[in-house]
């Protein structure tokens, strides 16, 4: 097998030396070159057709948001930001992710042997998946809001998603009508993004979309997103439900974990929760959307034509955990129509 073929764009020296020192350290995968802008990079993927790219924001002559939009517009490849762990940073690598970036990773901010060993693993298991991502079309034109329905109090929404998740959720909530059930998600994502993920999606939406708080309660036509670096869990309280976060350790390799959410939705909600499981690396949600399928929730996996990562989906469906396997774009319908259909055998296909 081909050893993956990376080429790193970064106007820091330093950064392309230990991206250069991680990748070439792997058996199955070499960097075939470093560039310190757009323009010598452009240059080199000519010559040297690299599987990934990592692509920093912050560059001269021409910043990496300029170049990764131009990039997929020509040449279309699997690319990862590597961004700083700042608002100007994070608010970037959101709209990197929104035009075709795989992936992100934030820059060490501490240089400890024990923070930089963490770091070069995430390298090379993002570079692993990357290089196995299905590139999906962009799609950013406005999809019409779907027709509300009646929402009961205990009514509520569950989301787990990973990689090609920022992308796959902006789909399944931008049509959301404000009459919908109370949503919760898990996306993994490191501590510093989640803010202006939650920010970016509240602009496009129709339904209010934050940042939980521990203690809020799960409203109508709101979705909230677990922090990141959190456990995120819903509690009982007054015939509706409260967010609860914590720092427990991380279930799966991830906090917040789909799992955790998944496993206090059924706990709490049962029948009245439907959830979804979107696109992802690894196995992170699939035991929890069993869990709520066997508490008599309605559950969906997405399905693999429409994933970048047909990972923690897959896992789901050989759990016989979801009980329908829908294309991205079908998902906030089916969610929405769960609520009225839940008891009809016709809600029970497969792809």
């Amino acid at each position: 097998m081909n050893p993956i073929r990376v080429l790193a764009v970064d106007d820091s020296a330093l950064m392309r030396n230990m991206l250069s020192a991680v990748v070439d350290q792997q058996p199955d995968m070499e960097m075939v070159g470093t560039a310190p802008d757009a323009f010598i990079a452009r240059e080199l993927i000519k010559q040297l057709n690299p599987d990934v790219l990592t692509l920093d924001i912050d560059m001269p002559r021409m910043d990496g948001l300029e170049f990764l939009s131009r990039l997929m517009r020509l040449r279309p490849m699997p690319v990862i930001m590597i961004s700083s762990l700042t608002t100007r940073g994070s608010k970037a690598t959101m709209a990197a992710l929104e035009l075709g970036a795989v992936d992100f990773l934030p820059k060490p901010e501490h240089r400890g042997s024990d923070n930089l060993e963490s770091w070069r693993q995430q390298v090379v298991e993002k570079i692993q998946v990357a290089a196995r991502a299905r590139l999906t079309p962009r799609n950013p034109g406005d999809r019409p809001i779907l027709s509300g329905i009646t929402v009961r109090q205990q009514s509520i929404i569950a989301i787990g998603s990973s990689t090609g998740g920022t992308e796959a959720l902006r789909r399944v909530l931008t049509p959301l009508p404000v009459s919908t059930p109370g949503i919760v998600i898990a996306q993994h994502m490191p501590a510093g993004f989640t803010h202006s993920f939650s920010q970016r999606l509240d602009s496009l939406c129709q339904i209010a979309v934050r940042e939980a708080q521990d203690g809020e309660p799960v409203l109508p036509g709101t979705a909230l997103i677990a922090p990141g670096d959190r456990h995120m869990e819903i509690f009982s309280q007054d015939n509706g439900y409260r967010i609860r976060l914590s720092d427990a350790p991380p279930v799966n390799r991830h906090r917040p974990s789909v799992d955790v959410l998944f496993d206090s939705v059924a706990r709490q909600a049962g029948k009245h929760a439907s959830a979804a499981i979107l696109t992802g690396m690894g196995s992170d949600g699939a035991r929890g959307l069993l869990h709520l399928r066997q508490t008599g929730a309605f559950t969906l996996a997405q399905s693999e034509a429409t994933c970048v990562v047909f990972g923690m989906p897959r896992e789901a469906i050989a759990l016989d955990a979801a009980k329908k396997v829908v294309d991205l774009d079908d998902i906030s319908q089916c969610l929405l129509n769960s609520f009225n259909y839940k008891n009809s055998p016709k809600t029970d296909s497969r792809r």
